[in-house]
């Protein structure tokens, strides 16, 4: 494992971005901006190079994840809703698709391909207050808002990548502890599922880079992981007294990896009453793939 000054003293050479936030989740870098939904701030924000800092949208709702369609229009997961939203040139929030009939808890982060189609995780239970895991699936909602289960029997499935060639689909599985890899056919099925690195830990928000290593946040542990296939543990970046939630590689050279950090329990995270920032590190290898 290479050991860098941001491993040794973590502290010091961290810094925050934002500070004030309720609960981030789902950061994306997009349009020379980091985008991040303050979940139960009800929020969708961004923060450019500079750090300067813009509620882009404050929606009706919990958002989640966040993506583009190849025409530029954004797509917000309304969380305990269980419904895909787009925010329209107009100004407008309206449904692409209903999932509450196939999902009864709530939905997690997305991932949006070259072709426009949403991929969303599913909680299956109510984790944050400690209901019995239950396996839940993995959708695709179509441009047209067509809905299928592209996986089930899923471990709470979180952060979603897919790689440059769009051959391949990584999913964090929390309550699994594992990332675990899909090969995505032309018609955005996933097939041959196999598992691409168990952890010691649980995963959450994901992020790829470009030697093919996976980003891992790891909220119990309050730090987040770089991970080759097959588990080897390339870095790690701690943040000292919180949760370490989803990280995003970004900036111009997409060296910039972006943490989204919180203070509080599970049931602190359904009530509001966590404390959450974006903070940010320099690193070595670019991001790559989607998100």
């Amino acid at each position: 494992m290479r050991t860098h000054a941001y491993d040794r003293e973590m502290q010091l050479t961290t810094r925050v971005v934002v500070d004030g936030l309720v609960f981030p989740e789902c950061p994306r870098w997009h349009g020379g901006k980091l985008w991040f939904s303050d979940v139960q701030g009800r929020k969708i924000i961004t923060v450019d190079s500079a750090g300067a800092t813009k509620v882009a949208l404050s929606p009706p709702f919990e958002p989640a994840g966040l993506g583009w369609t190849p025409r530029g229009t954004m797509l917000i997961v309304s969380s305990t809703a269980r419904r895909l939203m787009h925010h329209d040139a107009s100004g407008a929030i309206r449904e692409v698709a209903d999932l509450s009939g196939v999902e009864k808890v709530a939905l997690n982060d997305m991932t949006v391909d070259a072709k426009g189609r949403a991929y969303i995780g599913a909680w299956g239970f109510d984790l944050n207050n400690s209901a019995p895991p239950l396996p839940a699936s993995l959708f695709v909602v179509e441009p047209d808002g067509g809905i299928f289960v592209a996986a089930s029997g899923l471990h709470f499935p979180n952060g979603i990548v897919i790689t440059p060639d769009g051959g391949t689909l990584i999913v964090a599985e929390t309550t699994g502890r594992c990332l675990t890899a899909f090969e995505v056919n032309g018609d955005g099925a996933l097939s041959n599922r196999r598992t691409w690195a168990t952890l010691d830990t649980f995963p959450d928000g994901i992020c790829l880079d470009a030697e093919g290593a996976v980003w891992v946040a790891c909220p119990i542990t309050g730090e987040c992981r770089r991970v080759r296939e097959g588990g080897e543990v390339l870095d790690r970046i701690a943040v000292a007294g919180k949760g370490v939630y989803a990280c995003m590689l970004g900036d111009d050279d997409r060296r910039t990896l972006y943490l989204c950090t919180a203070t509080g329990t599970t049931a602190d995270i359904s009530a509001g009453r966590t404390h959450g920032w974006i903070e940010a590190v320099r690193v070595e290898v670019a991001g790559a793939g989607r998100p």
